[in-house]
């Protein structure tokens, strides 16, 4: 598993890091990461199921709680076999193209993932704000419209992106720093002049935190409506539909910004600590999500106790 150290050999396979220090240990780390991947996927698809099969469900607010475990999903399949197959089979190897349409991947449905957060936020403050117009505002064709507006801008910002990383020349390293490929790990082996990779790469990221700052002022919006609201125990009613949401953005935003934060500010901290963080990233949204919003959500409650215990309900 040692980098290429020719210097007239060009990089056409990256190497996989896994975890360093625990190579021999990695068949047990699978364990746990494959667990948290079978409850990711049972419980998104759980949550779509419900949605899909139950008209009571066919609510603006669960068309976002179903495009959110829509992008869960593809954000664990994505990266997870490349990473299952490291730690099961001892797979370091990937392909150049295979590193790239990853990496396009990840970087794609995260920037989703920020999109789909900032629309439900928008979505709780026209709850909160103006309950009797909520469903002549939000109405269906206007949401998946809205889904569809910004996927597509999601794919013209992150589509750059494995060209940017073809075009430059990889040689003497090819060994990454974590057990799956991201754009900023894979331009720092480049030979070549980077600065278009690493300015682009910034703008991209740039995205997400215009929808954190989105999903900030929505939060204002919502607390100086509740502000307005008679009653303190309507203000609590009203406040306790946002729950499920603010968790789903700390869920998403917490880990992200603490792995950027140690990348850029904590350079000293052992590889490992940076490793583990952006796996915690990418596994534990897709796996508490659906957790949440099951707790969270009453109705969404009442369907799954329906369907375990007809006689009960």
């Amino acid at each position: 598993m040692s980098p290429l150290n020719h210097t007239n050999t060009e990089v056409l396979r990256f190497l996989l890091i896994g975890i360093p220090g625990l190579e021999k240990d990695h068949i047990w780390i699978s364990i746990p990461f494959s667990s948290v991947y079978l409850l990711s996927l049972l419980g998104n698809l759980a949550i779509l199921f419900f949605i899909k099969t139950e008209p009571s469900l066919h609510e603006p607010m669960y068309y976002f709680l179903s495009m959110l475990s829509i992008s869960d999903l593809r954000l664990s399949i994505s990266f997870l076999p490349t990473t299952l197959g490291l730690f099961l089979f001892g797979v370091h190897e990937i392909h150049a193209a295979s590193c790239f349409a990853q990496e396009f991947f990840i970087h794609l449905f995260t920037v989703t993932e920020a999109s789909v957060l900032s629309v439900m936020a928008f979505g709780r403050y026209v709850a909160i704000h103006n309950p009797l117009r909520y469903s002549t505002i939000l109405t269906s064709s206007r949401v998946i419209k809205t889904m569809v507006l910004l996927t597509s801008r999601n794919i013209i910002l992150i589509l750059p992106l494995p060209f940017l990383l073809q075009r430059l020349t990889y040689c003497h390293q090819n060994l990454l720093s974590h057990s799956y490929c991201l754009h900023q790990d894979v331009m720092k082996l480049a030979c070549s002049d980077n600065r278009v990779n690493v300015v682009y790469g910034l703008f991209a990221a740039l995205s997400t935190i215009l929808d954190l700052l989105f999903i900030t002022f929505s939060y204002i919006m919502i607390l100086k409506t509740v502000l307005g609201i008679a009653t303190p125990k309507e203000q609590l009613k009203a406040l306790n539909t946002c729950i499920s949401h603010i968790c789903a953005v700390l869920i998403f935003y917490v880990p992200m910004l603490s792995a950027a934060m140690l990348h850029h500010f904590a350079r000293g901290v052992s590889p490992m600590i940076h490793i583990l963080m952006a796996d915690v990233f990418l596994l534990v949204p897709p796996l508490m999500n659906p957790i949440v919003y099951c707790v969270k959500t009453h109705q969404i409650q009442e369907k799954i106790m329906g369907k375990l215990c007809p006689k009960r309900s």
